[in-house]
């Protein structure tokens, strides 16, 4: 699979890094509106092409699959110019502004019969299935509650504080806490309630959100630009707990009894650096003849969408060009 990364910046080096330790992926090319940086980025990371815009790259008949790593408000045009011109995606998280622009690049993905996934990492990752698989096995007994944060100092980046780059708190780190508790507890919420501290330009710096299930689970989550979290996540039951250490890219999992003794610790496999499970999905994906990973649906990528949407409505939260 010859992959070519759509624009350059830092997390572009991280799917580069895995790309070059997985099987079955050749680092191809490269396109970032200076062709400059481009040829830096290529030669830094060996890949066989650089280009000087992005319509050239996807113009390129040997490209497979195009990585998406530019801001949330571009996601949604540079996916549409990946598919008018033939190309499979995989596109960063946040997948797009809003329900609707996704919606429109998954019909176009699924008219075409292209693969399109959205590059939410953790859905991807072997401890996604191991945490499944303790919960299922009753290690902690009934799940009832979680808790999940993610917070990190980035209120100054651009891609964070300007509106007219879908910034925000919740669609860079929260879509990861959503996340966390749509992988234990589903998708059957009968209640959300949330809170937000906005930017004196309209985004929300750091958030809280409440999730009442239908089967009385609840989850607490919370995101933040402003301060670093110790990203962790608890699952409790009524056998103990579980910790999760760093929901973002889990390092350990530890369970917990009644008496808050640690009973057993869980380490993930060993990794290039994580990006390289959204590639194996893809490669695999493809191979296949499919359009959607089954890590991650097309209809949870429009249904974590349409959630975000809810709350940032609630938060009063629009983005230049929204409807």
């Amino acid at each position: 699979m010859k992959l070519a990364i759509l624009g350059a910046g830092n997390i572009a080096n991280m799917m580069a890094e895995a790309a070059r330790g997985t099987e079955g992926v050749t680092l191809y090319a490269v396109a970032s509106r200076s062709l400059e940086r481009a040829r830096a980025f290529a030669e830094k990371w060996g890949f066989e092409k650089a280009y000087g815009s992005y319509e050239e790259m996807v113009n390129d008949a040997n490209v497979d699959l195009v990585y998406v790593a530019t801001p949330h408000s571009h996601h949604y045009q540079h996916m549409k110019l990946c598919l008018a011109h033939g190309k499979h995606v995989l596109c960063e998280k946040a997948f797009t502004r809003n329900a609707k622009e996704a919606r429109e690049i998954l019909q176009e993905a699924e008219e075409k019969k292209l693969l399109v996934t959205e590059a939410i990492w953790t859905r991807y990752m072997p401890s996604r299935k191991m945490i499944s698989d303790l919960l299922a096995e009753g290690v902690i007994g009934k799940p009832s509650a979680l808790s999940a944060n993610l917070g990190y100092v980035i209120s100054d980046k651009e891609r964070i504080k300007e509106p007219a780059l879908a910034g925000g708190a919740l669609l860079d780190v929260g879509v990861y806490t959503l996340n966390f508790a749509a992988m234990v507890f589903g998708t059957d919420i009968v209640g959300t309630s949330s809170s937000a501290v906005l930017s004196d330009k309209g985004v929300d710096m750091q958030n809280g959100i409440t999730l009442t299930y239908r089967d009385g689970s609840m989850a607490s989550l919370y995101s933040s630009a402003l301060a670093q979290s110790d990203r962790r996540g608890v699952i409790i039951g009524d056998k103990g707990y579980m910790e999760i250490q760093n929901i973002n890219n889990c390092e350990q999992i530890s369970v917990y009894g009644l008496d808050r003794r640690c009973t057993a610790v869980y380490p993930v496999p060993e990794q290039v650096n994580g990006y390289e499970y959204e590639l194996i999905a893809c490669r695999d994906a493809i191979a296949e003849g499919r359009i959607e990973c089954p890590e991650m649906p097309h209809a949870e990528t429009i249904r974590i969408m349409e959630q975000m949407d809810a709350l940032r409505r609630e938060w009063g939260v629009i983005y230049p060009g929204e409807e």
